[in-house]
């Protein structure tokens, strides 16, 4: 037996995968993070005729110039970023780009702020990097939103870095401006990254999104095309951040993916610049399964923050069992444990599942689990 990496024996497998793996294939799906949504026509249009043009070669490590040029102006347009096309590596996925940020910046000794809770994936990165996790409590009595008081309190002379996630990956939560402000600017007066996560900016209701890197130099934005676009097979990110992060980023991406596909890349370019009709539909239909599902939870008793983005939300579900319960009686949910010790009490529900699979599966919830 060869001994693994001693890096790799701390990090589990995801809950949420394993929910998604052993579940009855006839249960209502509460647990997985993936849009129901098809790929918008144009987008799929796109990538056929990629294909059919054999546009099937390497491109440049850091993407297409087309779709680099595209996505530098929507920085501009959408988050009052200024950046250039040099300076944005596009990536397979967000997970590769914020996989890159770790390997890049984070070493031993290296202290990292997550928020708690927060998505798995944080986690297992800083750890994988030998990184030191300093979390910050998120708590249903601020709607779980990050404070940046909270944040200036775990700061020490060994803090490297940051992760933010808003709209968040679990609990829906949009940090306000002034968190968002003083956080930034927080990192130049201590001199540490901020990793900002923003794959969920669009889905976002009567509230507004800002991203760090329009107050501070020192982040890194993430952002990609799988919650958005509903391209969640086709793998497909990017990233920016100033001239001298993306050359260090750039030696990891190179050296482990090369480029991201040909096709996604075409896709995205038509994602981006294309009508964004079938995007505004999906977002008012994630707000009205939103609004059935906080009004059912709550109706049964387990206390649910009005989720402000994303599409999940975060009940306090005090049952240990609940999760499994739920899955016995054909609802698959996720423990909130898997998303920090905040996360203890409270189970993750997504509601990108269609209106009337919501329904029924909090009827069964109801019929079976809080009455059964």
């Amino acid at each position: 037996m060869i001994n693994p990496a001693s890096r790799t024996k701390p990090i589990e497998l995801s809950q949420i995968r394993k929910m998604f793996e052993i579940t009855n294939p006839n249960a209502i799906n509460l647990g997985i993070g993936e849009p129901d949504f098809n790929v918008p026509e144009n987008i799929k249009q796109a990538m056929k005729n990629s294909i059919d043009d054999n546009d099937t070669h390497y491109t440049p490590n850091k993407g297409y110039i087309e779709l680099r040029e595209a996505i530098a102006d929507k920085f501009k347009k959408d988050n009052g970023i200024e950046t250039n096309p040099d300076n944005i590596i596009v990536t397979v996925g967000a997970s590769e780009a914020l996989y890159m940020c770790a390997q890049a910046f984070i070493e031993s000794g290296d202290e990292v702020i997550l928020p708690n809770p927060s998505f798995l994936s944080y986690e297992a990165c800083v750890k994988l990097a030998d990184g030191k996790i300093i979390p910050v409590d998120c708590k249903m009595e601020n709607e779980f939103k990050l404070k940046a008081d909270d944040v200036s309190e775990k700061i020490t002379k060994n803090t490297k870095a940051i992760m933010l996630n808003s709209p968040s990956n679990p609990t829906g939560a949009v940090m306000e401006k002034e968190d968002i402000k003083a956080i930034a600017d927080l990192s130049m007066d201590n001199d540490f990254l901020i990793i900002s996560d923003e794959i969920y900016e669009k889905i976002i209701y009567d509230k507004k999104h800002y991203s760090p890197a329009k107050y501070s130099d020192n982040v890194i934005t993430l952002n990609g095309f799988s919650k958005t676009y509903a391209m969640t097979g086709l793998r497909i990110g990017y990233l920016t951040a100033n001239e001298e992060y993306t050359e260090e980023l750039l030696k990891i991406h190179q050296y482990n993916i090369a480029c991201a596909s040909t096709v996604s890349q075409r896709g995205a370019y038509e994602a981006l610049t294309g009508p964004q009709d079938e995007v505004t539909k999906m977002v008012n239909e994630f707000k009205n399964r939103r609004d059935l599902i906080v009004k059912r939870l709550n109706e049964m008793g387990y206390e649910t923050v009005n989720a402000e983005g994303a599409f999940y939300v975060f009940p306090k579900i005090e049952d240990k069992e609940f999760v499994q319960k739920a899955a016995k009686a054909g609802v698959i949910t996720v423990p909130g444990a898997a998303f920090g010790s905040n996360g203890e009490n409270h189970v993750r529900m997504s509601y990108a599942n269609s209106y009337e699979n919501i329904e029924k599966a909090m009827n069964i919830l109801e019929e079976r689990v809080v009455n059964g």
